[in-house]
Formats: structure tokens, sequence, C-alpha cells
């Protein structure tokens, strides 16, 4: 995240304890760690907000892509509105077997 090399960081840490004093310096370090946790829980809050956002829109997008696609098939194979009306089958199929007879008496006929 920072590029903080050891030797830059030895010098921080040397400057915090003559400026802070080693008597101080646990105290300081434990209010930096603090306020350091709530950044992050913030910046962890502020992300899953945005990555839902992103989701959502995600989500939205894809919808209106398959509702297109949806209106497209509707217009290219559109519905028989007599499919819906029993016994007015347009192409009626011929059964190969009778109704009152099971499979195993067809199989056992041929």
């Amino acid at each position: 995240m920072f590029d903080i090399a050891s030797s830059e960081l030895l010098l921080v840490v040397l400057v915090a304890l003559l400026v802070i004093g080693p008597k101080d310096l646990p105290k300081a370090l434990r209010f930096v760690g603090k306020w350091v946790g709530k950044a992050r829980g913030v910046a962890a809050h502020f992300r899953s907000g945005f990555d839902e956002m992103v989701r959502q829109s995600e989500l939205e997008e894809l919808e209106k892509k398959w509702k297109a696609e949806n209106e497209r098939i509707m217009r290219a194979h559109p519905a028989d509105p007599r499919a819906d009306v029993i016994g007015d089958d347009p192409a009626p199929h011929i059964a190969e077997n009778p109704v009152d007879t099971s499979p195993t008496e067809t199989a056992a006929k041929t």
C-alpha cells in the first residue's frame, strides 16, 4: 500500500521516540492503531456499499438484456392463439398405441 522501506520506517520510529518519548510511546501507538482500525472499517464499509451498487447495476443491465432477448424471441415465434383451446390442435398427433393399453402390453404384442 505505502511503499515504505525499512530504513524509512526506522527513521520514523526514532523521530517518534525522540518527540513523544519512551514513556508515552505505547499510548501513542495504541491511539494510532485504534484510528487506523477505524479507518480500515470505514474503507471496508464503503467498499462493500460500492460493490453492492455495482452488483445492482449489473443485475439491472442483465434484466434489460434478457427482456430484449425475450421480446425478440416472442416476435420471431409468436404464440398460436388457437393452441390454448382444447380439441382445436392444428396438427393432431396420431398415437401409435391405443390409449387403453399399457406400454408393456404393447411391447408384448410386437
